[in-house]
């Protein structure tokens, strides 16, 4: 503590404590290999694909290697993908 003439403001230091915790509590963006495939992804989930078909195209067409709970968990935290519900294959045999 500061031995000047100045007088300990708690006030003051409670609200710099604060901005401090917040400041170190605040979670960093890591940019994800998906960013980049943020698109196609969301239009082919729209479309019907599974997360299964996600992976498999990824590591098709463009070498990137992903499992697929992975690509689900991105998907889930689009903002895009949470407005409307993702088209479900309507054709399957034991759907009634």
């Amino acid at each position: 503590m500061k031995q000047d003439k100045e007088t300990f403001d708690a006030q003051k230091e409670v609200k710099r404590i604060r901005t401090l915790r917040i400041r170190a509590r605040r979670q960093r963006y890591r940019k994800s290999r998906l960013d980049r495939y943020r698109a196609e992804l969301v239009a082919m989930r729209r479309a019907g694909a599974s997360c299964g078909d996600l992976a498999f195209w990824l590591r098709i067409t463009h070498r990137c290697i992903i499992n697929r709970s992975s690509i689900d968990r991105y998907l889930r935290k689009l903002p895009e993908m949470n407005s409307e519900p993702v088209s479900d294959n309507q054709d399957t045999p034991w759907t009634e």
